[in-house]
């Protein structure tokens, strides 16, 4: 073989290795482009993966804490309307109840870390705090509850200063009264929730008052003050005379009222012991409520029957006229006491003479009296008193009027 021809075939042999060589690495690039595109694709499945997994884990914490508010709602009743209750004026416009702004304290017990850190700090600015019970409430399975009502401007400021996680604010209303105990009995008082219990602020809420503040008509409304027939000036006047007539003569109670007598409105009405409706309730030092206090919700004026007295001898000798068994110069025989009914009835001071009608009434004599109601009968009697209201129950605005009593209808004998 000539050195050409083998020079040939040595560099024909060299293109096919280096053409294997070429292919193999051309070969090799693209398997290791192919890899790399799909680890690439690969990240971004798994990016796009995280991305969608803390969507859900962020929309799952939303929907979650939304359910919770939910509970919190449905843990009240209504907790987000803050209405309002119109005041209470007396006839010349002084104010006698109305609304402050407060704040009360609230836990999402969902939410608490460290129930025992949180009563600890919570003790140490809200005095009086139950221990036990607040403890008790921040270890419930709930989204609300109530830790302290009606806290103080400096309270609140102390509370938000400790940071705790799980608590919260919420407005409410308190009821004050700039006079105290002066028209107690007439203006009643209102619970922790502000619902009327007693007095006027029970009867505005038996007019519709509750129902429009449960359903917060009144949360933005200005309502019309109030304005009651009182003055109380006289209210005042007639509490410290009833109140001093009660410790001169030793009673258990007094009361007084004063009418304006063309109109029936009452100008002043007091009953006393009474209270205070800025603090209707207390607590003694063994933590248990102070019942002789609340003893002075009952209004002696409104609430009691009383017997009416010599004041009721001005109707029964009204009766007699109306009923024609008497006239004015009839003459009733009030020489000797006389029994009717297996009672004795005699007068005070009698005269111990026959007694005109006039002198009937001005002497007040029970034996004269008696023998007028005799004339008329009971039935006539109970028609009568029926007809001029005295069997009914008074019809007024104040709450739980007593119903008047009336005796055993037993026919009466007269004995004399």
């Amino acid at each position: 073989m000539s050195l050409i021809s083998h020079v040939f075939k040595l560099k024909s042999q060299s293109h096919i290795l280096i053409a294997r060589q070429t292919s193999q690495l051309t070969a090799c690039i693209g398997d290791r482009k192919e890899t790399r595109d799909r680890q690439a694709r690969h990240r971004i499945v798994m990016l796009i993966g995280a991305f969608v997994f803390g969507f859900l884990l962020i929309g799952g914490r939303l929907v979650q804490y939304a359910h919770t508010e939910q509970d919190s709602t449905d843990a009240l009743s209504n907790p987000y309307v803050v209405a309002s209750r119109p005041d209470i004026v007396d006839r010349n416009g002084q104010l006698l109840a109305t609304d402050l702004n407060m704040v009360s304290l609230y836990a999402d017990p969902r939410r608490i870390v460290d129930a025992d850190e949180v009563v600890e700090k919570l003790a140490a600015i809200l005095p009086n705090l139950h221990w036990s019970e607040t403890h008790k409430k921040l270890k419930l399975n709930s989204g609300f509850q109530w830790l302290r009502r009606q806290l103080t401007p400096r309270q609140q400021a102390d509370i938000l200063a400790l940071g705790i996680p799980g608590i919260g604010f919420r407005p409410e209303k308190r009821r004050f009264y700039p006079g105290g105990r002066t028209a107690a009995h007439i203006v009643g008082h209102v619970n922790i929730d502000n619902l009327g219990l007693a007095g006027m602020e029970r009867y505005l809420d038996q007019q519709g008052l509750a129902d429009l503040r449960a359903s917060g008509m009144t949360s933005s409304a200005s309502l019309e003050p109030v304005k009651l027939s009182i003055d109380i000036r006289a209210q005042n006047i007639i509490r410290e005379v009833a109140a001093k007539a009660m410790n001169v003569y030793k009673a258990e109670a007094a009361g007084a009222v004063i009418l304006n007598v063309n109109t029936g409105e009452v100008l002043a009405m007091a009953s006393v012991p009474d209270y205070d409706p800025n603090k209707p309730s207390r607590t003694l030092a063994d933590g248990s409520v102070d019942k002789d206090y609340e003893k002075g919700w009952f209004n002696r004026i409104s609430n009691a029957t009383f017997e009416m007295g010599s004041t009721f001898k001005s109707f029964t000798l009204a009766m007699g006229l109306d009923a024609e068994k008497i006239t004015l110069n009839s003459v009733i025989d009030a020489s000797r006491p006389i029994r009717m009914g297996g009672f004795t009835i005699k007068d005070f001071k009698g005269k111990n003479r026959p007694l005109t009608i006039p002198e009937v009434f001005q002497y007040s004599s029970n034996i004269g009296t008696a023998a007028v109601a005799d004339m008329v009968g009971i039935e006539a009697h109970r028609q009568f008193l029926t007809k001029l209201g005295l069997l009914s129950k008074m019809n007024t605005e104040m709450p739980g009027i007593a119903t008047p009593t009336q005796p055993r209808t037993r026919p009466a004998r007269r004995q004399i």
